[in-house]
């Protein structure tokens, strides 16, 4: 399933943390995506606290299957309007710029649920 290479892409792959972080979804719902061969995963831990690590791609792909283009746009443009750690990067990112800012507010609705 995933390309060669893949998993030692940077940014290619994120912990079911950071997927509940960054998506919204709950560690059950990866498990049922892995269960249902949908995800790739890799277990690792870190101080002794286990994790799972799986592919961006693939699980963006399981979230419009099982939530819709909708859903997965409105996370990823909340996500992309989070302030950065260090103010003077939002200049220079394309994400966080002035002429984008309302365009992605418009996708989300105001009170940041969904």
């Amino acid at each position: 399933m995933a390309e060669y290479g893949e998993w030692n892409r940077k940014g290619a792959t994120l912990s079911d943390v950071t997927a509940k972080d960054e998506y919204g979804v709950s560690r059950d719902f990866i498990i049922a995506g892995i269960e249902a061969n949908k995800l790739e995963y890799r277990e690792g831990s870190i101080w002794g606290n286990p994790y799972l690590r799986i592919l961006r791609s693939q699980l963006e792909k399981y979230i419009v299957e099982q939530l819709g283009t909708e859903y997965l746009m409105k996370v990823k443009n909340r996500t992309e309007l989070r302030t950065p750690v260090m103010p003077d990067l939002a200049a220079r990112s394309i994400g966080r710029s002035p002429l984008r800012r309302p365009t992605l507010q418009k996708t989300i609705d105001t009170t940041g649920r969904f």
